[in-house]
């Protein structure tokens, strides 16, 4: 089995995710923006917090999802590869009188992951130190001056640390001095669809509703006014919504795409899947009809039993 999804799963790896993309946001009303642009709440982050959002459009379709950390004079956002350029094109049209100032500074910094159950004792050995809660950050000045923060890519436990370009060889120097194996993209994806957690452009898509994807760590319902808002509120006063991801077990992996039935009725559609070597079976997150979300319904994609998970 590949040494860098053995570490993720049971000891702590290391994945260098300097692609996605890193935006600086600057002057005095960024805050303000952010808040107004994203679903979670951003006004009530201080230097050293952080937060989970999406982007939404005006019928509350998810446009992106990205992760924002509070610092003294700017807020990081850190997002998936594919959407830096639209993240930016996005916050500048609604950029009027506003003091605020986009960086995309993914190319001047580095990102390297460090995730598995023993990443919190690897980091300690290596010289960091483990902030106190999901997206908490704190400086490692010892290590290229860079930044901790408790962020997690594959649903393990892990830490995300930041600093410029330069800094990637130490960190990754320290890290594996201190016992973490190199993990690749493909080792990542597997631990994350074993975890149930979904990406955006694979799961999570622009004409998805958050509430339809099951991450409400995203969203504020006590935050006030933003983009989208109007559908949120509404889909949470109605209850429900007509489909929702789920967690699937198959017998072998399907491709994405896959019709899903039960007793021969639509039933919803596969986003990912891949063999899980733990489980011995394949794994698989899925959009379906409410009324077969429920643990334990049977499914078929096509010829392939699948039993939904979670």
């Amino acid at each position: 089995m590949d040494q860098g999804y053995e570490a993720l799963r049971r000891g702590a790896a290391w994945i260098d995710l300097s692609a996605r993309g890193r935006i600086a946001v600057r002057g005095r009303d960024r805050a303000r923006l952010l808040h107004n642009l994203t679903s979670n709440d951003v006004k009530k982050l201080s230097a050293g917090f952080g937060c989970y959002a999406f982007v939404l459009s005006p019928q509350g379709r998810i446009q992106a999802d990205l992760t924002l950390l509070a610092f003294d004079d700017y807020i990081l956002l850190d997002t998936e590869p594919e959407l830096r350029e639209k993240i930016v094109g996005h916050i500048r049209r609604y950029i009027v009188a506003d003091q605020v100032e986009l960086e995309d500074v993914t190319a001047a910094t580095c990102a390297i992951a460090l995730e598995g159950p023993e990443s919190a004792l690897v980091l300690e050995k290596a010289g960091g130190q483990a902030p106190g809660g999901d997206y908490r950050h704190l400086p490692w000045k010892e290590a290229a001056n860079a930044t901790i923060a408790r962020i997690s890519l594959t649903g393990q436990p892990g830490f995300r640390i930041y600093a410029a370009a330069g800094g990637a060889e130490e960190i990754v120097h320290r890290l594996s001095g201190a016992g973490a194996q190199p993990a690749t993209a493909e080792d990542a994806r597997l631990v994350r669809l074993e975890n149930g957690v979904p990406r955006y452009g694979e799961d999570i898509r622009d004409t998805s509703l958050p509430q339809e994807t099951g991450q409400m760590h995203a969203v504020s319902f006590s935050k006030g006014c933003y983009l989208g808002q109007e559908i949120v509120e509404r889909i949470r006063a109605q209850g429900h919504v007509n489909r929702k991801l789920v967690r699937l077990r198959l017998d072998s992996a399907p491709p994405a795409s896959a019709r899903l039935t039960a007793d021969g009725a639509e039933a919803g559609e596969i986003t990912s899947s891949v063999y899980s070597p733990a489980q011995g079976a394949a794994v698989a997150l899925a959009y379906v009809r409410t009324i077969y979300a429920t643990p334990g319904t049977a499914l078929s994609a096509g010829d392939i039993p699948a039993v939904v998970t979670g």
